[in-house]
């Protein structure tokens, strides 16, 4: 199963360093039966895209809540055996955590299929959507504008073996 894993460059960096993702429980985004239902789509290209979208957005959450953190959404995409996924049935019905599921134990970087980070280009829209997430979580229609303006950047594809030009 594919999986999506968001991290922040610095997160990258220490993902890099210790040659695992972890330690686990680890939040992931993956094509669910709820990720299916809210798409509603039976394309396998367009689900996975919009569960790595999920994970841009995850991965956005973690650098508004660090502010000396590198403005650039990171994503991790993992091939993992279907067994060591489960969903969190508890949010199945929330609508931010649609496609979220759980892996119970740290990942070897080995198992990275790619890595996917925002271009250079998108720091300044995704610095003022990290600023612009909790109005937006509130209601806020600018805010939300705002923050859809760093989703309107396409991630990069990154292979694995790029991590150290990403993260110097």
């Amino acid at each position: 199963m594919r999986v999506y894993v968001p991290l922040t460059l610095s997160g990258l960096a220490s993902v890099h360093a210790t040659g695992e993702i972890g330690p686990g429980p680890l939040t992931a985004y993956a094509v669910t039966p709820g990720l299916r239902e809210w798409y509603v789509s039976d394309d396998i290209e367009e689900l996975e895209y919009a569960a790595l979208n999920r994970a841009a957005s995850a991965s956005l959450r973690l650098i508004a809540g660090r502010p000396d953190e590198a403005r650039r959404r990171v994503v991790v995409a993992l091939d993992v055996p279907d067994g060591a996924v489960t969903a969190d049935p508890g949010h199945v019905l929330d609508a931010s955590s649609v496609g979220e599921v759980r892996l119970a134990d740290a990942v070897p970087l080995a198992k990275a299929a790619a890595v996917h980070v925002d271009a250079d280009d998108a720091e300044k829209d995704v610095t003022a959507a990290a600023a612009a997430l909790g109005a937006a979580d509130l209601g806020d229609d600018d805010a939300r504008f705002t923050v859809d303006g760093a989703e309107d950047h396409e991630l990069l594809w990154f292979g694995i073996q790029e991590i150290p030009g990403l993260i110097a």
